[in-house]
């Protein structure tokens, strides 16, 4: 344990920054590859949230209150809706290590040169491209149903950087409680019993000051509050940010660099 311990620290001091690069796009191009295989993987997580934009969103633009000012419900909820959509493509995204480790390739893994940090990261980066198909799909939904779109280059630009790093964070967290419970079985029921929580304790569909102090509370150590907060303000015309686009980012990072930490540590953990 102590030499493998040892081991990993040596390669990542002699590690290159573009060999350790290199490393992440390998695991990140491998994952991809899978998605090309299965372009109907794409599809099919793309009707939940087009049905929640369609159906949801269009019945309760009908209520008023909801929002302050002129901004129109379905507006509101466009952002919101994305990075649910973001939530639920990375939460499950674990089970794919338990396939890996019941398939021998997590060995393969493992007994490579990459440090156990690029591997979490290539994962996290290809999570983030299931992530952005979802996008395309939500952006061309909204705008048929006329949400007022920043369609900007900068603000898109902002908006991949949200996603890629919102995906990254879940789909890192996912990967941990993988570590822990390591049946597909049980990481399904546990998948499951978060991402509702995780979902309605956010302000993707309502705002934060409607919530009660308690669950305002909650909200704001979501960081999904944070993402759609961000995406908020970068997705729609005159968007603005309840906490500031900086804080949305400083947060979105504090948490992923530490679930990537303990991922880190965790993840050889499988093989055993």
């Amino acid at each position: 344990m102590n030499e493998a311990r040892a081991r990993e620290r040596n390669i990542v001091s002699s590690e290159a920054p573009a060999d350790y690069v290199t490393h992440v796009y390998a695991v990140a191009d491998a994952e991809v590859r899978k998605l090309l295989h299965d372009p109907w993987e794409v599809f099919s997580r793309a009707v939940q949230p087009v049905l929640w934009l369609v159906l949801f969103g269009e019945v309760m633009a009908q209520v008023r209150g909801i929002t302050s000012g002129n901004v129109r419900y379905l507006d509101f909820l466009a952002p919101g809706i994305l990075a649910q959509s973001v939530l639920f493509v990375s939460i499950f995204y674990g089970i794919s290590a338990i396939w890996e480790r019941d398939l021998g390739v997590l060995h393969r893994y493992m007994v490579s040169p990459a440090p156990r940090s690029a591997l979490v990261l290539g994962k996290a980066l290809s999570s983030s491209v299931r992530a952005l198909s979802q996008a395309l799909v939500i952006y061309l939904c909204a705008r048929a149903l006329g949400v007022a779109m920043d369609l900007s280059i900068a603000h898109i630009g902002v908006v991949i950087l949200l996603i890629v790093l919102g995906s990254g964070l879940f789909s890192t967290f996912s990967l941990i409680i993988a570590c822990i419970v390591r049946t597909r079985e049980r990481f399904m029921g546990i998948g499951q019993v978060l991402t509702m929580p995780i979902f309605f304790a956010s302000n993707a569909i309502y705002p934060v000051q409607l919530m009660p102090a308690w669950l305002r509370s909650i909200a704001r150590a979501n960081p999904l509050t944070y993402e759609v907060d961000g995406l908020r303000a970068m997705m729609l015309k005159d968007g603005a940010s309840t906490f500031g686009l900086v804080s949305d980012f400083a947060f979105l990072l504090a948490i992923f660099g530490m679930f990537v930490t303990i991922a880190t540590r965790m993840y050889p953990r499988m093989t055993q």
